[in-house]
């Protein structure tokens, strides 16, 4: 038995017992195999099991090859469709080779194999990931939420990612406890939102993430939405000031709607202080509307009723004022790292660099006050640094020097040309300000 003929002769066998069973949904196939049969954001029955959609499923290029040896299979070759001879003994086969685990991976067969299997249908359906976190569907529901003529201000104010978009994983990111320990509380109220709901506890799952640029506040809203499956509606406020002030308001209510019909999701809204900034303004009086219809909203959507877990994000907190404060029942702190946070982000990102001499420990001793974000940079500058000189091994020593560079564009970025920093513009100019090259490194 080769795991191309098992992959294969488990999607036909999903493809029939979802065509015969009405009590199963989208939401009972797995993520790949609902791939090929979205069609204007609906699964339709029958599903065929061809070699066109067997192979989208399971990424087996050539399905009937994979299962033509096994003496229950059959092709026709005018549809392309796979089939059976012998459903019993396909079932049986199947059986003979696969365990409960991996049974429960697809609520489709966990059902139709109960009987003959210790198998959880509740458990099963829990794990799979919904069918409304599919891109498909997320694309059909945009469609029908927004004409043409709203597009290109729904871009400007918000950007839906399926969960299989999202690349980062919270193994990438290196957390505080703090932050592990809302993470892990977010995680159990999503599990148990009917219990919360039973003993009157609604007001959970509005959270405020707070730090300044570059310490993974986007990051982890992303990753957190991979790790449990679902989509993720990213808002960005300082798009309200678009072109299109009339129509804003209208866009911010419908944003809320669609998460509340992709729901569960989790509804991320970047750059919170721009509610505060706007309130405090003169802004245009649509823009102003905007933000009340804004406020609004995050005062009506609830993770508990709406399946809505909605996450803001700010670089200032200091701009906030009560009103934006009292809409989180959780502000997370997202500091800058400390050197032995420094040292494991280093870990992270460099594992898959070839470092000669490499001491994560040194180098974060030598970037206090650096972000994870900074240290991105700076490794990506070691590294093309390296490639100039048609090296894809690095030292210790580029990193070094790396970091060095890093500084002096942050400082270059940061002069204040009306107090007279002028000359460090020029080729050859002191960007220390002290008549030397300074790396007084604060250190933590």
């Amino acid at each position: 038995m080769s795991d191309t003929e098992l992959a294969v002769v488990e999607f036909v066998l999903t493809t029939l017992a979802y065509n015969e069973r009405s009590d199963l949904d989208a939401d009972d196939l797995p993520p790949g195999y609902r791939e090929p049969f979205w069609s204007e954001g609906r699964i339709e029955r029958p599903l065929s099991a061809t070699v066109e959609t067997a192979s989208a499923a399971t990424g087996v290029a050539r399905p009937w090859e994979a299962i033509s040896g096994l003496m229950f299979t059959d092709y026709d070759d005018f549809s392309g469709t796979l089939s059976f001879t012998d459903r019993e003994m396909a079932e049986q086969w199947y059986l003979d080779r696969v365990d409960d685990e991996r049974i429960e991976r697809n609520p489709t067969l966990t059902a139709a194999f109960a009987d003959e299997r210790d198998v959880d249908l509740e458990l099963a359906r829990e794990r799979n990931r919904p069918a409304r976190a599919d891109r498909a569907f997320i694309d059909a529901l945009l469609d029908e939420y927004f004409d043409e003529d709203e597009e290109d201000e729904m871009l400007d104010l918000v950007e839906v990612r399926a969960p299989e978009e999202i690349e980062q994983t919270l193994a990438d990111i290196v957390l505080t406890g703090e932050q592990e320990g809302e993470i892990q509380k977010i995680v159990k109220a999503i599990e148990h939102r009917e219990y919360l709901a039973s003993i009157g506890l609604r007001e959970i799952g509005k959270l405020l993430f707070v730090g300044p640029p570059g310490t993974g506040k986007t990051s982890v809203a992303r990753a957190l939405a991979r790790k449990l499956g679902l989509p993720f509606v990213e808002v960005k406020l300082s798009m309200i000031t678009s072109q299109y002030l009339g129509e804003t308001a209208k866009n911010v209510d419908k944003t809320f709607e669609v998460a509340k019909r992709l729901a569960p999701c989790i509804l991320f809204i970047d750059e919170f202080d721009f509610v505060a900034k706007t309130r405090s303004s003169d802004e245009h009086a649509a823009i102003k509307r905007a933000v009340n219809t804004l406020l609004k909203s995050i005062d009506e959507v609830s993770l508990i009723q709406d399946e809505v877990l909605l996450i803001g994000a700010t670089n200032h907190p200091d701009e906030l004022d009560a009103a934006a404060w009292r809409r989180f029942d959780e502000i997370v702190n997202f500091p800058k790292p400390d050197a032995g946070m420094r040292a494991d982000i280093l870990e992270i990102v460099t594992r898959e660099m070839d470092i000669v001499d490499f001491s994560p420990a040194d180098l974060a001793d030598i970037t206090g006050g650096l972000t994870g974000s900074d240290l991105r940079l700076v490794l990506r500058e070691a590294v093309l640094e390296a490639l100039t000189e048609e090296r894809t091994t690095l030292t210790q020593q580029d990193l070094i020097d790396a970091v060095e560079d890093f500084e002096e564009r942050d400082t270059l970025k940061n002069l204040d040309m009306i107090e007279g920093d002028h000359d460090a513009l020029v080729a050859g100019g002191d960007l220390s300000g002290d008549g030397g090259h300074s790396h007084d490194h604060s250190h933590d």
